[in-house]
């Protein structure tokens, strides 16, 4: 039987990450995946669940958390409403966040489990950076990752960052302004040589498959490209007609994946499963 269970964690700044493992209770030994959201998005947005519930079904134990400055409160963990703590994330915080869920899979499972990493959009970036100096990872994938974290904002928007402190961004979903603390830029111009995504994928030498669809207008298919050409070892994988996120959607009412996430999915196991 596929169950699902939940921990949470201290991450970033004290703020509690909240995440869920699920997996089939007749399997309790077996290899993790673990999946890091990306920007806006959070552990249960869409299909998560029912991506969860797919790779636990064939043999693997998935465990997927909200970054602790996702904007996702962790006493109501369905959308992100937290402003406050969504502006002042930065790309060290979710870093953190990521060693701390590490560290937790390592105390809870051992020292000798397999964890294979994935990270969608922002969070592959994330997922990209970890793996290439983190001996814990046994493979990567990437979904819709992004090649450079300033490619979230445009460049014209820094001078006035810098000046009044904040931008925002909108929600295409909700249609919301959602703020961005001048922390963020800080955080990535102080550490830009650590937070080189480019440099780091040439650093990886773990399998790596990269997926990316060829109808993603908010990561260009260019993205995937320049991973690719960074790492000779890696597989890119294109998804034909497929969107950021693969057909899903917010919420997502159907039983079953979308065509084109089930494809991936299945790509994705294919390639956990080689030897």
């Amino acid at each position: 039987m596929i169950t699902q269970s939940e921990f949470s964690l201290t991450g970033a700044d004290g703020k509690i990450i909240v995440g869920d493992i699920t997996f089939d209770e007749k399997n309790p030994n077996t290899p993790i995946v673990l999946f890091i959201h990306g920007f806006k998005g959070f552990k249960d947005w869409g299909a998560h669940n029912l991506v969860a519930r797919h790779f636990a079904s064939n043999g693997y134990r998935y465990i997927k958390f909200n970054l602790s400055h996702s904007g996702v409160p962790a006493n109501d963990p369905k959308d992100v409403t937290d402003m406050e703590a969504f502006a002042s994330n930065t790309i060290s915080k979710e870093l953190f966040d990521v060693n701390a869920v590490l560290d937790f899979i390592e105390k809870a499972y051992g020292k000798e489990t397999k964890i294979n990493l994935i990270g969608h959009s922002r969070g592959g970036g994330l997922a990209i950076i970890e793996a290439s100096n983190d001996v814990r990872i046994n493979k990567l994938i990437t979904w819709s990752a992004i090649s450079s974290f300033n490619s979230l904002w445009k460049k014209e928007q820094e001078s006035e960052w810098k000046r009044t402190g904040k931008i925002s961004v909108t929600n295409a979903r909700t249609k919301e302004e959602m703020p961005l603390n001048v922390t963020l830029l800080q955080d990535f111009e102080d550490n830009a040589e650590t937070f080189n995504i480019l440099k780091a994928a040439k650093q990886i030498n773990i399998p790596w498959l990269i997926v990316q669809g060829d109808d993603d207008v908010n990561v260009p298919f260019e993205h995937a490209q320049k991973l690719a050409d960074a790492n000779s070892n890696s597989r890119l994988i294109k998804i034909e007609g497929a969107n950021h996120v693969y057909g899903a959607t917010q919420p997502y009412q159907n039983e079953t994946l979308p065509p084109l996430l089930f494809k991936v999915c299945e790509k994705c196991l294919l390639f956990l499963g080689e030897g």
